[in-house]
């Protein structure tokens, strides 16, 4: 799934080449698992870029310690597609509405990443891209799914400082960010990192440095 990038004055500028970029990459330039031929369940995640006086931001979760998929990790809010869900932005959608209390209607949907694949859970997530043009209050309004909220400045997850691997008990290694308390590994990073290149605030880090994780 596709959708044609939102390029016009209502955007900051840092979004036209993010979402120019985003729209025309390949999944393989992101990940060497893609997703099989047939099989997987389809579902979607938010990447919710907003802005403030420190500058672009993105929403981000902790998951909830007693989820029996991912407990506990940072993630972007989202889920599996429902038989009632228009398409997959609408899944996304929904998925952090009910999760955090999103107003729909503050977000701008601007373009999708390649589908994408979590081999441990056969999910195949569509990472949808939107611009928090209205940003209010939210928080975890299912516990039972979210056990924190942060919006995390963009600056700081380009800082080297908070930028490394985690490995992984069954040979996963994969680049990560520790900051403000969380250390965001994955799925969910190797989406920050490509979104981080795809704007143009990618700064060189130190690969050497790696967290294990389990």
């Amino acid at each position: 799934m596709t959708t044609r990038p939102v390029t016009d004055s209502a955007l900051p500028g840092w979004w036209n080449p993010l979402a120019q970029r985003a729209a025309a990459i390949d999944g393989s330039a992101i990940t060497k698992h893609l997703p099989p031929e047939r099989g997987g369940k389809r579902s979607a995640v938010l990447v919710l870029l907003g802005e403030d006086e420190r500058g672009p931001n993105v929403l981000v979760i902790q998951r909830s310690a007693t989820l029996r998929h991912h407990a506990g990790q940072p993630g972007f809010p989202g889920g599996a597609s429902d038989p009632t869900d228009r398409d997959l932005v609408d899944t996304a959608l929904r998925e952090t509405e009910e999760e955090v209390g999103l107003d729909r209607d503050s977000a701008t949907i601007v373009t999708t990443l390649p589908e994408l694949w979590i081999g441990v859970t056969n999910f195949r997530v569509t990472p949808v891209l939107a611009w928090w043009h209205a940003p209010h209050p939210v928080y975890p309004h299912s516990r039972a799914e979210v056990e924190t909220v942060a919006i995390l400045p963009v600056h700081e997850l380009a800082d080297p400082q908070h930028r490394l691997r985690a490995k992984h008990p069954s040979g996963y290694i994969g680049p990560a960010f520790a900051l403000e308390g969380l250390l965001i590994w994955g799925f969910t990073a190797g989406v920050l990192s490509t979104v981080l290149r795809l704007g143009g605030w990618d700064r060189p880090w130190d690969r050497n440095r790696i967290a294990d994780v389990s």
